[in-house]
């Protein structure tokens, strides 16, 4: 869990107080005049899909930019160095790409409301049920795993109890969610990333200058942790050690890979942003968009991490002093003066929100959509589905507080992320990828392919790594090697129950399988001209180019 020590108290006054005050004001007036916009409940699950790219495409990497990554890979930038950059530029940007590319024209062609609904076109019912029920479980931990950090960090730094911290959070995510559907959501991830930005970057420019700039630092930690400590793939090969507890092959496989495409492409949560945008273009432009900040998020990150290292060298070295998830609080404690130092709460705040509002805003999306409308009350007016889904949002947030107390009990937040991404998100890749490529794939395949490998990820992980029948260096190594389990076993159990069933038929697959076109999926017309920033293509490979080149100063 995240746990901070004590004597993090931040010396903040009423300016800083002030500032939080204003940005919760300003949060819930962007939820009054977003619901003016719904009146359907295609308005208030996908905001009519009718917002912008820039604007989508901001708010898919807000989504994700969580307080649980800002204080996780701090913290994991103080541990493992220069290795935690395989998270972003391999971990993020091929498979964001991969999504805006070649994903995103199935998910908005076909004109589903949440990923679910596309199992239920390819597969049938049973994938559909399934993965619903998946998806709307990890959602509400995840939402509460956000909820509880939260609630941890308030408490060492303002000294804010946590029950109250859980609630003045929880209550303003249920309002503007409430109140203004996905648009509420997605205006304020957009307002929260720049917010975001105004905390972290002055942090990192700060720190750099106290340590003496980026030479200083890069000194000092040679010096004390030796020259591998700041590459990327030094002490990687199959058989050598590192801190990071893994090798290329699982790095590449497991995280860039499997864990990495499971995430992106078929976490609803992220994809239900693109399918809010006004057009097949913008929606294939969201990620892409998104990829190009996600790229240089480790300097505002990551940095800051190994910065507290030099500041701090105790930083957990010892149970009872500072551990690495104090890094971000530590240079905000040492570093800030007051009202940079309330921007910078306010940040910390705002990243909490973002991420759980990701998650409450697609698990209502999921369960009135795919569980209650499909399932339990067909046929209803849509009239009752926008009140459901409203209701829905309130008991999501509610089941979110009550998580976010299960959370307490892990030992490490990051990894329990990393392990839910593995038992949930990569069988659900694996059904897709197969299921988009390969036409015979039947009905069967895809439900049995998805209970397989979200079986054998969990096998792996708490039988052979817990119990020690294999020997992996760190948990985030067994997730690694749990993601490719579970790809792998999934592919297997796809490919030889797909020999013994019956295909659907070709009518049936049509704008669902790659190569095949519906009317649905026509490209609309974009906005009128062939600009580069219009052209996804382009920006795809760019984002890739860039994120490899960012790679070279990490590899030498």
């Amino acid at each position: 869990m995240i746990t901070l020590a004590e004597g993090l108290r931040l010396p903040t006054n009423g300016l800083d107080y002030t500032i939080l005050a204003l940005y919760f004001v300003v949060v819930l007036g962007i939820g009054f005049a977003a619901k003016r916009s719904v009146k359907t409940s295609l308005d208030f699950f996908l905001s009519g899909r009718s917002l912008p790219a820039w604007v989508t495409g901001l708010a898919f990497v807000a989504a994700n930019l969580g307080a649980t990554e800002i204080l996780g890979m701090a913290a994991n930038g103080a541990q493992y160095g220069a290795y935690t950059v395989h998270w972003y530029w391999i971990g993020a940007i091929p498979a964001m790409v991969f999504l805006g590319l070649v994903m995103m024209p199935f998910y908005y062609g076909s004109k589903v409301r949440s990923v679910p609904e596309f199992l239920l076109h390819r597969f049938g019912p049973s994938s559909h049920l399934l993965s619903s029920v998946i998806f709307a479980v990890s959602s509400v931990l995840i939402a509460g795993v956000n909820l509880y950090a939260m609630a941890i960090v308030l408490q060492a730094l303002l000294g804010w109890p946590q029950w109250v911290a859980i609630v003045v959070a929880g209550f303003f995510v249920l309002a503007y969610i409430t109140i203004g559907g996905l648009s509420s959501a997605i205006y304020n991830e957009v307002l929260q990333f720049f917010v975001i930005l105004a905390a972290l970057i002055p942090l990192t420019i700060v720190g750099l200058k106290r340590v003496g700039g980026w030479d200083g630092l890069t000194d000092s930690l040679s010096s004390s942790h030796g020259d591998a400590f700041l590459t990327a793939w030094k002490g990687t090969g199959i058989g050598e050690a590192n801190p990071l507890g893994a090798n290329w092959l699982t790095i590449v496989l497991g995280l860039g890979f499997v864990m990495s495409f499971g995430y992106w492409t078929t976490n609803f949560a992220e994809v239900q942003r693109a399918l809010s945008a006004k057009n097949l273009s913008a929606a294939k432009r969201t990620p892409l968009i998104a990829a190009f900040p996600k790229i240089f998020i480790p300097l505002v990150v990551v940095v800051p991490g190994l910065i507290a290292l030099v500041m701090e060298p105790t930083l957990g070295k010892s149970k009872d002093g500072l551990q690495y998830n104090d890094a971000i609080p530590v240079l905000m404690r040492d570093l800030l003066p007051n009202g940079v130092l309330g921007i910078a709460v306010t940040g910390l705040l705002a990243a909490f929100m973002a991420g759980m509002a990701a998650n409450v805003s697609s698990f209502n999306t999921v369960f009135t959509n795919d569980i209650w409308a499909a399932y339990l009350k067909m046929g209803r007016d849509d009239a009752h589905y926008l009140k459901t889904g409203r209701v829905v949002t309130a008991v999501g947030v509610l089941i979110g507080m009550g998580t976010a107390f299960i959370a307490s009990s892990f030992s490490n937040i990051m990894n329990y992320l990393q392990t839910l991404f593995s038992f949930f998100n990569v069988p659900l890749f694996v059904v897709f990828i197969i299921g988009m490529f390969w036409k015979r794939t039947s009905a069967a395949a895809g439900f049995w392919g998805l209970l397989s490998g979200t079986a054998a990820a969990m096998v792996n992980y708490f039988w052979l790594y817990k119990q020690g029948i294999i020997a992996i260096p760190s948990d985030q190594g067994a997730n690694f090697v749990s993601s490719i389990v579970a790809f792998v076993v999934g592919a297997l159990v796809m490919f030889v129950v797909t020999l013994f069933t019956e295909p659907k038929s070709a009518e049936s697959l049509a704008g669902l399988v790659y190569g095949t076109r519906s009317p649905g999926m026509a490209e609309l017309p974009a906005e009128g001209d062939d600009a580069w920033y219009r052209r996804p293509a382009l920006l795809g490979w760019g984002a890739v180019v860039l994120a490899a080149l960012c790679y070279l100063p990490f590899s030498l």
